[in-house]
């Protein structure tokens, strides 16, 4: 495959190695700059023009933020709070997540012909890697006991692999949206920690819109004879994460320790991450509500992912309309009676 270093466009291969930030307002410009970006192309950025293109790399490259997220002092936690950081279902199969999105982004990455499309593809890997990276000091930090990390392979399939980890960010960043919010508004867990997540809950957003306009790209110039199969191929990827997140992971560390990792903590651990009471259609629409935020500050005429968004609509909708329908039945059985 290469060198990463090659495949990471000359970025380092540790984000300990990018050059600290010179003072704290350099910091705050680059969080700025992360979080809102406008492309000064007039006119439409239809997928498949070389407009589009050029405005979705040079978004990814533009946003990209040197400093943060980064390793920080991490804060001592009490023993209440720390018991409750290490017993979240989440960090193996987070960390695993991210080690195989940084091989299967690269792999693709190395793929990619296109210099626009390769280059931020390629960011997009280094910045997985980062994101592994500092789940990596954070479990070491508090000593979370972890299951062993299983080799990570270059997939076979390499577009199976891109496509199964853009739509499973796609999904998966959407619920972390609101279940973050729910986080920090409980004050479950120190400032100090969540502050550090928040900078990778936003680069999440920006992989997210990265994916969504390739895939629109990619479909543009794709050849006519090669759709049906590809889009095969995108309905079997659909699949595949639904049976997924159906499922639990059970896998044993060097100690005899069973870890169960839960494919769907990002919908149903709400409870784990806050003491907000809150229910399944309140939680969509907060989901939906940081969704639009999050993405607030790019150029609206980059597309956004629709599928999940549409689909706690309906869950939302059909939820509020149960407990309406409910509110109503109860009312009239206690007026009956």
């Amino acid at each position: 495959m290469g060198s990463l270093s090659d495949i990471y466009s000359h970025l380092p291969e540790s984000m300990d190695d990018l050059p600290p930030p010179p003072n704290e307002a350099a910091v705050e410009e680059a969080d700025y700059r992360a979080r809102h970006w406008v492309s000064p192309l007039k006119g439409p950025l239809t997928p498949g023009s070389e407009a589009h293109k050029h405005a979705l790399a040079e978004m990814f490259r533009e946003t990209f933020n040197p400093y943060r997220p980064s390793v920080i002092n991490w804060p001592k936690l009490d023993p209440e709070t720390l018991k409750r950081v290490t017993s979240l279902p989440i960090w193996d199969i987070a960390v695993q997540t991210e080690g195989k999105a940084r091989l299967r982004m690269a792999a693709y990455a190395n793929l990619v012909t296109d210099p626009d499309m390769k280059d931020a593809i390629s960011r997009n890997a280094w910045e997985e890697n980062r994101h592994k990276e500092v789940l990596s000091k954070m479990v070491a930090a508090y000593d979370i006991p972890m299951a062993p990390e299983p080799p990570y392979v270059e997939p076979k399939d390499v577009e199976w692999a891109y496509l199964v980890t853009g739509f499973s960010e796609c999904v998966d960043s959407f619920f972390a949206f609101g279940m973050f919010e729910l986080a920090k508004r409980s004050g479950y867990f120190p400032p100090e920690l969540t502050d550090t997540f928040e900078p990778i809950m936003q680069e999440e957003c920006r992989h997210i819109l990265l994916f969504a306009n390739w895939l629109a790209w990619n479909r543009a110039v794709m050849p006519w004879w090669r759709r049906p199969y590809f889009e095969l191929k995108v309905l079997a990827v659909w699949a595949f994460l639904g049976y997924e997140r159906l499922s639990l992971v059970r896998t044993v560390d060097d100690e005899g320790h069973v870890h169960t990792q839960d494919n769907n903590f990002t919908v149903t651990g709400t409870k784990e991450v806050t003491n907000i009471q809150i229910n399944l259609p309140d939680f969509m629409q907060l989901c939906l509500d940081e969704d639009d935020r999050r993405f607030s500050g790019y150029d609206p005429r980059l597309l956004r992912p629709t599928t999940t968004p549409a689909i706690a609509r309906v869950i939302r909708d059909v939820g509020r309309c149960w407990e309406f329908a409910s509110g109503v039945f109860k009312a009239n059985r206690k007026t009956a009676s």
